[in-house]
């Protein structure tokens, strides 16, 4: 039976919820064969284990941060499921006290097969995650938590089937306890029940009890232009061709439409983009965080990275998502979220895994005042964006919707 340490639920001051799972990491070295022939045995090196999933990248960077949170993913009563939380509390006992075990059912894991010099695959299995429901969120649990994330819905069954039913019941369930919530997906693969959702019309669904909403471009370009990213040959063309088509304000105004007060739609390379509602009682009813409506009203903003050695980019889009929610739990201004959002980005990608990089919250701060510098060269076509200065543009005024 798993062991998981229980810690009063008010000691937390977010909740990270959706997919986890246990990565199985094969060291294979250059001579590795990749013709693999049945009956052949193959020598190759260790085992390298860790979590992956929006959990513990977004949950272990906050942690990183310094931020007290409750891990909130679903796995079996396992040995795959055993070593997740062992891993979890490698960092801190506490962060599983919101962990859910399920008997009999087996946990998620992924083999990552990397011989090089060749493209990363990925064998997964969705074990737990694919039976993840509203019913797994149990409202006596959350206490005095501020903000809930929840990452992943791709990837996650129930949380696509019904057009979003269970997924839209978890976000309105949580914003009825007075929570901020927060919104992180991952792209479809199209040849999945998962890539042939009308994901549109979950997202019109779920977004009015969503107060952050932080995809990546590539995820929402997908689910609001299927047939633009199908003619597209590659994720770069996509934004670099879209976004200078004006898609990426175009965007973010229908996602602002459909009910969300904070849009962020991560840009890659390129830096992150903001959009906020120009509705004062939308933004007055974001919830526990309680921020400055007047200060973040009607705003649209765009950041470049900071220029860094980078060395790997697994989880980067989570950890600039931990950088946001620290700056939104932390009362910051949004010119200074989407700065520290780059800089936890920054960090992230100076080491191979997905959260080891990320130091603490003043130590960010520190290397954004002092040390970093922001990427010069914009690739993307902003005509009529004002640049104010260490590579922040303020876009175009609002119009209202």
């Amino acid at each position: 039976m798993i062991g998981v340490t229980r810690m009063l639920a008010q000691e937390a001051e977010v909740i990270v919820a959706g997919h986890i799972c246990l990565d199985i990491i094969p060291d294979i070295n250059s001579t590795f064969n990749t013709q693999l022939i049945p009956g052949k045995l193959i020598n190759i090196g260790k085992a390298n284990f860790s979590t992956g999933g929006a959990v513990p990248n977004t949950g272990l960077a906050l942690h990183n941060l310094g931020i007290k949170v409750k891990l909130m993913g679903k796995i079996g009563d396992d040995l795959l499921g055993q070593t997740i939380i062992d891993l979890l509390q490698s960092y801190d006992e506490s962060l599983t006290n919101g962990m859910i075990v399920t008997p009999k059912e087996q946990s998620s894991y992924t083999i990552v097969i990397n011989p090089p010099p060749i493209d990363r695959m990925f064998l997964h299995f969705p074990g737990t995650n694919n039976t993840f429901s509203s019913r797994d969120i149990k409202i006596q649990e959350i206490g005095k938590e501020k903000l809930f994330h929840f990452g992943y819905p791709p990837l996650m069954e129930r949380m696509y089937r019904d057009n979003g039913a269970e997924l839209n019941e978890i976000m309105g369930k949580v914003k009825k306890l007075g929570l901020t919530t927060s919104l992180d997906l991952s792209t479809p693969d199209p040849d999945t029940e998962s890539g042939r959702a009308n994901w549109r019309d979950i997202l019109v669904a779920c977004l009015p009890n969503v107060d952050l909403f932080l995809p990546s471009f590539e995820e929402v370009f997908y689910m609001l232009y299927p047939s633009e990213y199908k003619q597209s040959s590659n994720v770069e063309d996509r934004l670099l061709q879209y976004a200078e088509e004006n898609v990426l304000s175009d965007m973010a105004e229908e996602l602002i439409g459909m009910g969300a007060a904070i849009v962020g739609i991560k840009l890659g390379e390129h830096g992150l983009y903001l959009r906020t509602t120009n509705n004062l009682e939308r933004m007055k009813k974001i919830g526990a965080c309680n921020l400055k409506a007047e200060q973040w009203l009607s705003k649209e903003l765009m950041t470049s990275c900071y220029q860094v050695n980078v060395v790997g980019t697994t989880g980067a889009g989570d950890c600039t998502i931990a950088g946001f929610l620290a700056a939104i739990l932390n009362g910051l201004s949004p010119e200074e979220a989407i700065e520290l959002a780059v800089g936890v980005g920054a960090h992230n990608v100076e080491e191979a895994d997905a959260v080891s990089g990320i130091p603490s919250l003043n130590e960010v701060q520190r290397r954004i005042k002092r040390d970093f510098n922001k990427v010069k060269d914009q690739k993307l076509n902003i005509n009529g964006w004002i640049h104010t200065g260490n590579g922040i543009y303020h876009g175009p005024n609002l119009k209202g919707y």
